[in-house]
């Protein structure tokens, strides 16, 4: 009995004990240190693909618009902007958007209209 008042009680839950970290503590750490710096480049210089993919996800079309070199708030601007397009949702995968359904000419066309260099792949 009292093994089990010992292992719950306040004083073991608030000490942290780290054995040993090669980096110092997480406190010390700067975050944006060690993030790789993203190359922005313009529109006219990203060649973009876009594919219409069914697999992992339960038979669901989504179309995937691979190839993007730009900051994840760039991305995420542009997700709203084809969103809203298409009238469908998307996300925001590994710098891959994904809009839910087979937009893939339609969204080919909204890129190159934006300045971006599209094509469709995949059958």
């Amino acid at each position: 009995m009292s093994t089990s008042n010992r292992k719950n009680s306040p004083q073991n839950k608030a000490i942290a004990r780290v054995v040993y970290s090669e980096f110092g503590s997480a406190a010390t750490q700067n975050s944006e240190a060690l993030e790789r710096p993203i190359a922005e480049l313009p529109p006219n210089q990203q060649n973009l693909r876009v594919q219409a993919s069914r697999k992992g996800r339960k038979g669901k079309t989504v179309t995937v618009i691979t190839g993007f070199q730009a900051k994840p708030e760039t991305l995420a601007d542009l997700l709203k902007q084809l969103k809203a397009q298409c009238g469908a949702g998307g996300t925001l995968k590994d710098n891959e958007i994904e809009i839910q359904g087979d937009h893939g000419q339609k969204l080919v066309q909204i890129l190159i209209q934006m300045g971006y260099k599209a094509k469709v792949s995949g059958g």
